[in-house]
C-alpha cells in the first residue's frame, strides 16, 4: 500500500508516519511539504490514498485537492487539518475529499477514516453529518465566508495572515490586478471593507492559525 503524506510540518509528517507504520507495517509512504510538490508526486505515480493538509505553502490544500481529483479522480484524499471541520469540511467534500479528520483527533479515528476511504467510502464524523443534514434542511444560516469561491477564500486567509496584495500575488503566481479583483469580490460578498475587519472575521471563525 502506497500512501502520500502532504503536510508542511516535518513533526506532523513524522507523527502520521508513526501511526501508519504501527497499523500497517508493510506500508510505503511518500512525503511532500508544498502544494506544487504534492501535485508532482501525484502526477508521477498512483497512490492508494493521499493525506492532505489544508494549510500548505504556495498552493492551498483545497486547490491541491481539486487538482488531484482532476489528475487522479479515483485516488481518495483524506484531509488532515488543524482547522475545525465545521469551517472547511463541507467545502472539502464538495471538491471530492473522501474524509476530513482534525489533527487533534485520536490516532484510532485517523486509522478508521483511512480504512473507510481505502474501501471506497467517505468518512464523516457524527457532528459533521448532523451539520450537513441541518444545512440541507435550511436550518443553519449560511456564514458569509461560505459564499466565497476557493480562490477568494485563499485570498481572505492570506490577507488575515498579514500579507499585502503584492505578496499574495507572488505566492499565488497571479497578477496584483487579479488579486485586487478577488479582494473586491470577497469584500462585497462578506460586507466587510477593511483588512482589519476581514482579519478579525477570519480569526473569529478559525479560518487561519
Amino acid at each position: 500500500m502506497n500512501i502520500l503524506i502532504a503536510d508542511d510540518h516535518e513533526v506532523v509528517r513524522r507523527g502520521l508516519k508513526a501511526i501508519l507504520f504501527d497499523e500497517f507495517p508493510k506500508i510505503k509512504i511518500g512525503e511532500t511539504s508544498a502544494g506544487r510538490e504534492t501535485l508532482e508526486a501525484v502526477r508521477r505515480q498512483a497512490w492508494d490514498a493521499v493525506l492532505l493538509d489544508i494549510n500548505m505553502p504556495g498552493r492551498s490544500g483545497l486547490e491541491v485537492l481539486e487538482e488531484i481529483k482532476q489528475l487522479r479522480p479515483r485516488t481518495p484524499v483524506l484531509i488532515i487539518s488543524a482547522f475545525p471541520e465545521q469551517e472547511y469540511a463541507l467545502r472539502a467534500f464538495k471538491l471530492g475529499a473522501a474524509g476530513y479528520v482534525s489533527k487533534q483527533s485520536a490516532s484510532d479515528e485517523l486509522i478508521a477514516a483511512l480504512r473507510k476511504t481505502l474501501a471506497g467510502g467517505r468518512y464523516v464524523t457524527p457532528a459533521l453529518a448532523e451539520r450537513m443534514a441541518e444545512t440541507m434542511a435550511g436550518e443553519v444560516a449560511t456564514a458569509p465566508h461560505e459564499l466565497l469561491s476557493n480562490r477568494e477564500m485563499e485570498v481572505l486567509r492570506l490577507i488575515a495572515m498579514g500579507k499585502t496584495i503584492k505578496e499574495i500575488a507572488s505566492e499565488l503566481a497571479l497578477s496584483e490586478k487579479t488579486i485586487g479583483t478577488y479582494r473586491a469580490r470577497l469584500s462585497e460578498k462578506m460586507g466587510l471593507s477593511t483588512n482589519v475587519e476581514l482579519t478579525r472575521y477570519a480569526l473569529q471563525h478559525h479560518l487561519v492559525d
